[in-house]
């Protein structure tokens, strides 16, 4: 303090005395009289210097002095009189060293706060906050029956060092009032849900008007008793639609009750044995009706796009999902794909390029429905070109036909040629996805502003949005189906090329596995149209023939399969494998007697990638989701990016858990 004082007091003065001293004494060698005198002068004002110089350090100091009295006299009154809770501790030994008053109220332990360790005055309250250089607690701390947000800092004693001499000063911030008055805001937040029959068509067409009045007194029934304890306001504002409004508090009450209005509708069922089905698309959240019924709409649309029967969330971040187990019925019309059609020509004929593109590692589905785009470009007198990395898929039989064709020369490009490619006005084609983040190229997706979407798979919480159409049917087989529905509408039998009629029917075998899963009345007309344009089935069963080494794979593979609850079952390789023959490994250990879903993980790169399959019981989608993967409900698939095939069979494990319990 007194070198920093003497900076203050005494400016660097000697280079300005020691220019006197030298003219000084060149005027005592010149003129003798004259020099003395000057001296003189130069002594005297270097004494006055000098005293003054000491008077005012000595000033200043005492200035410092008693301000520095004061500040610490202020401090200490203001530890002892704050007006929220202070302690200070030592991290080292968690001895409790001094509190104020009001800490000492808070905690109720007036006698004896100084005689306990920390853990004992404070359970459960930890200091590694501090340790980590954090300057504020971040988990709400109770004590005695308060909420509390804790701010700290550590200091060193003057004197001390090292982490021995460590002091931790905390302050103690009352949020009892404000944390319940946010929970009781949060609770009365209002949420919109609109509730849908699915199937009301069905539930109408059969039986007398006094049986169809019946059943829909009965559905009435079921929604006035879930919502009766829920303070609610639930209307009908049309023929087969309910909205309902509620506050969050009893929204979680609905929650926990598992929805369980689904099975309630579900247990009406019509003379006819058609069972009503429900679904329930609900906004929360957001504090304006307007966003909470528009996120309400949406989320009915997931929850039809994903099957129905079942509660789709639509929260500020994200989808949530609930129920959904049950197996989806065929519910399409030929209308719909009429439209579709006619929108999808006009679009194409409107276009300046017209690109088609699938999901990554394309399989026969992909192509096929690719192929049928290509067909319907080629009858509007445009030339599509397929967006596919060629040595990457799975379909490599089919693109080896196409490719020979003259129709299809130059016709197959990579994702970063079609980025580079596209111009203003092309229009984008996807089909056998509506995820963005598993298409061939994101970065064309990204590009293209006009996008067509033809899928089959159920709606994931990430889906292609805005696009300019989206035909997407989850009741269909296949992409390929959905094709060549709008193929019917759209080109002569004869304008079919017999490779593109092949893709497509090898895409339907595919997804049906020789349709035997998920076919419908619709699926079989699709394949009659494509039998019509000259497929010959046997050649298409050619193109599913695989080599020795791929079966001798495929049944190491079954080796390793285990059975898990005694209907699943499951192979866990180590090392990489080819996704097709883990397919269809997964696809044989499903002809094991009672077994109802198969999953089959291995090695790829420094991840682990599933292949799931199941007869219907199962919905292997929705296990598929919870480890980021997706697909429809009898087959799907995952890619864990970072993990041991151990640490993903025990992840698959939980999820197959948390299915089978609700």
């Amino acid at each position: 303090m007194s070198k920093r004082v003497n900076k203050l007091t005494e400016p660097n003065m000697r280079l300005y005395f020691l220019i006197a001293a030298v003219f000084c004494a060149a005027t005592l060698w010149a003129e003798p009289i004259l020099g003395a005198i000057e001296t003189a002068v130069v002594a005297l004002a270097y004494v006055y210097f000098r005293r003054t110089a000491q008077k005012r350090r000595e000033s200043i100091q005492r200035y410092v002095e008693d301000m520095t009295d004061d500040v610490a006299s202020a401090g200490k009154a203001s530890m002892l009189s704050a007006p929220f809770a202070m302690m200070v501790f030592r991290p080292d030994t968690q001895e409790v060293l001094w509190s104020n008053e009001i800490f000492l109220q808070l905690t109720g332990m007036k006698e004896n706060l100084f005689d306990n360790r920390l853990e004992d005055a404070l359970p459960g309250f930890s200091d590694q906050w501090l340790l980590e250089g954090k300057n504020e607690c971040p988990e709400t701390v109770r004590v005695n029956g308060r909420n509390f947000r804790v701010f700290g800092s550590l200091t060193h004693p003057s004197g001390r060092g090292g982490a021995r001499g460590l002091l931790a000063l905390t302050y103690w911030m009352d949020t009892t009032e404000q944390d319940e008055l946010k929970k009781k805001s949060e609770e009365n937040r209002p949420i919109v849900a609109v509730l849908m029959l699915d199937n009301y068509e069905e539930l109408m067409k059969a039986g007398t008007e006094a049986a169809r009045s019946s059943v829909l007194a009965q559905i009435d029934e079921k929604i006035s008793a879930w919502v009766a304890d829920t303070q609610g306001l639930l209307c009908k504002y049309d023929r087969n639609r309910y909205l309902l409004l509620l506050t969050e508090q009893h929204y979680h009450t609905l929650l926990e009750g598992k929805f369980s209005v689904l099975d309630a509708v579900r247990s009406v069922v019509t003379e006819d044995g058609v069972a009503a089905t429900l679904s329930i698309g609900i906004g929360k959240d957001f504090d304006d009706y307007e966003t909470l019924f528009k996120n309400a709409g949406l989320s009915i649309e997931m929850a039809l796009s994903r099957g129905g029967d079942q509660v789709v969330v639509r929260n500020r971040l994200d989808f949530e999902f609930y129920g959904g187990k049950t197996k989806s019925t065929e519910k399409r019309t030929k209308v719909k794909s009429r439209v579709m059609a006619n929108a999808l020509g006009e679009l194409i004929s409107d276009a300046s390029q017209v690109f088609v593109m699938g999901h990554k590692h394309a399989d026969f589905d992909s192509v096929g429905a690719a192929a049928g785009v290509c067909c319907i470009a080629r009858k509007r007198g445009k030339k599509a070109q397929i967006v596919i990395d060629m040595d990457g898929s799975a379909a490599a039989p089919v693109l080896k036909r196409l490719s020979a064709l003259p129709e299809y020369k130059d016709a197959f490009i990579s994702g970063s040629d079609a980025f580079i490619k596209a111009q203003a006005g092309a229009l984008l084609v996807v089909v056998d996805t509506n995820r963005p983040d598993f298409v061939e190229s994101e970065q064309l997706l990204d590009t293209c502003n006009r996008v067509a979407v033809i899928d089959h798979h159920r709606r994931a919480a990430s889906y292609i949005e805005s696009a300019a159409l989206n035909f997407h049917e989850p009741y269909a087989s296949s992409a390929s189906e959905l094709v060549s529905e709008l193929l019917q509408y759209l080109v002569d039998p004869s304008d079919l090329l017999r490779a593109e009629a092949e893709a497509l029917f090898a895409g339907i075998v595919l997804d049906t596995k020789n349709f035997t899963m998920r076919t419908g009345g619709r699926t079989f007309e699709a394949a009659a149209l494509l039998r019509r344009a000259g497929v010959d089935t046997a050649d298409v069963q050619r193109l599913f023939q695989g080599t020795l080494s791929d079966m001798i794979e495929r049944y190491d593979i079954i080796r390793h399969a285990e059975l898990y609850r005694d209907d699943i079952a499951i192979a866990a390789v180590e090392q990489e494998i080819d996704r097709v023959t883990a397919a269809k490994a997964s696809d044989e250990l499903l002809t094991l007697r009672g077994v109802r879903a198969s999953f089959v993980l291995f090695k790829h790169d420094k991840g682990v990638n599933l292949s799931a399959r199941s007869l219907g019981e199962i919905n292997v989608q929705l296990i598929m989701e919870k480890l980021g993967g997706g697909g429809n409900s009898t087959t799907a698939g995952g890619q864990i990016p970072d993990g041991t095939v151990d640490e993903v069979r025990e992840q698959l494990v939980a999820a197959i858990d948390q299915y089978l319990e609700g």
